[in-house]
């Protein structure tokens, strides 16, 4: 070998030894000298590394019989994903999968405890969820339950200040009006769909599109009553029967009622529970059905005009008449069944449960074998409203995902005892306007029309 090739050689040996040192450098955070009974794994540990990344930047350790020797000197590498330029970078999460193809995890923050009237009705409500989770499974729809009890006063910011919370689908609550902006923002913040199942004030601000609110302010449940009644019965002449109930609100829908009837051209006439027979009968019409409608919601005044309508059609055989009531009357279905049949009764409402229905006596049943108890003697229900609040919404997560607006026919779950039909409203939240209308109808037979 020549004189000159013998210089070329070395140059190279050196600039590859240099390269690899460089090379080393970059790769290395620092090199560590190894102390007296220091081993791979507690030095990867200390540095926020695993131990195959460490023997990764040490080749020599791959080697058979390495043994890490007091005084050596080893490359302590940047953690995975890192370089000596780009320490702050993070690897990218993988996104998460819809929650159409995976898991619903749904959240309850309510009152459940036995401590007053309140805890005891959310339990039962929160037992009717429980069971709608187990029948959704059925269908293949997996669901994980976290539960908070929430009780009145509670700082709800120590709730969602839970881990758990922020990764929720779902949250069904609050109960108070007091934790419903800060749940409400924390809901909107985290992309969770808030599901208010109850009635509630929602405070200025405590709106936006990830609120579903079931409770219908007064006015414009009955400003929707107003329309179909009108819708109707626009052929028949209405009666209003003044009842002397000086404690009745009722005045807030007999009102606007006579008002819309008055721009529409419909009949109408007024008399009183305690004119005579001869002016109370006045006050039909014998060419038209004329349709009822009391400006109290009370058992007595009901029976008394009851009493006084039996009296008029046994004098005035020919005259039609039907009831037009409230939802207050479905308290008195026990007592007054075969009237409301007789008299081609309607009732507004925001719910019916049928007692006798198969649906009804099976899910009474399967309460009774899960719980070991009856459910509360209340209308609604409300274990039964868990139970179809519960399976509305996971139907509807599983089918749409973030999607879901819960408008009216978009699930297809025909409810036990409360239908859900949710529109856009203020600030973009989804708001219930879900009207049921209870026919008990002259032939024995009961039927729902939903508007």
């Amino acid at each position: 070998m020549t004189y000159r090739m013998r210089i070329l050689l070395a140059v190279a040996c050196m600039m590859a030894a240099m390269t690899d040192a460089m090379a080393q450098q970059t790769k290395c955070k620092e090199m560590h000298k190894v102390k007296r009974k220091e081993t791979l794994f507690g030095i990867a540990k200390d540095n926020g590394i695993t131990i195959e990344q460490l023997i990764d930047a040490n080749p020599e350790m791959q080697k058979q019989g390495y043994e890490l020797k007091k005084g050596a000197y080893i490359c302590i590498p940047y953690p995975k994903q890192q370089t000596k330029a780009t320490i702050t970078e993070t690897k990218q999460q993988p996104a998460e999968k819809d929650v159409t193809q995976r898991e619903i995890r749904m959240g309850v923050m309510l009152p459940l405890h036995d401590n007053n009237g309140d805890g005891k009705r959310m339990v039962e409500y929160y037992r009717g969820l429980l069971m709608a989770c187990d029948s959704i499974k059925q269908e293949g729809v997996s669901v994980d339950v976290r539960a908070w009890n929430v009780e009145e006063g509670a700082d709800i910011k120590s709730f969602i200040k839970d881990p758990a919370a922020a990764k929720l689908d779902v949250i069904v609550g609050p109960l108070y009006s007091t934790q419903v902006k800060d749940l409400s923002a924390f809901a909107k913040k985290h992309d969770i769909k808030l599901f208010i199942p109850f009635s509630i004030n929602v405070p200025e601000g405590g709106y936006n599109e990830n609120v579903f609110q079931v409770y219908q302010n007064h006015t414009n449940f009955n400003a929707k009553v107003i329309d179909s009644f009108v819708e109707n019965f626009s052929s028949c002449h209405v009666v209003i029967v003044d009842c002397n109930d000086t404690t009745s609100k009722k005045g807030v829908f007999t009102f606007p009622l006579r008002k819309k009837l008055e721009e529409k051209g419909i009949s109408q006439s007024v008399t009183n529970l305690k004119s005579s027979e001869m002016y109370f009968a006045k006050a039909f019409d014998r060419n038209k059905r004329n349709v009822v409608v009391l400006n109290t919601g009370r058992s007595p005044e009901l029976t008394a005009t009851i009493a006084k309508l039996n009296n008029m059609k046994m004098n005035n055989p020919g005259i039609v008449v039907s009831l037009f009531g409230y939802t207050d009357w479905l308290l008195y279905t026990k007592h007054n069944l075969d009237n409301f049949f007789k008299y081609d009764t309607y009732i507004p409402a925001t719910f019916y449960m049928n007692p006798l229905s198969a649906k009804t006596k099976r899910i009474n049943t399967k309460y009774r074998w899960n719980f070991h108890a009856d459910m509360m003697q209340a209308l609604p229900r409300f274990a039964i409203t868990g139970f179809d609040h519960g399976y509305f919404l996971l139907k509807g997560l599983h089918i749409y995902g973030k999607k879901f607006t819960g408008a009216a026919g978009t699930v297809g779950y025909a409810p036990i005892q409360t239908r859900l039909a949710f529109e856009p409203g203020e600030g973009g939240a989804h708001l219930n306007h879900n009207l049921t209308i209870v026919h008990y109808k002259t032939d024995n037979s009961i039927e729902t029309i939903n508007k």
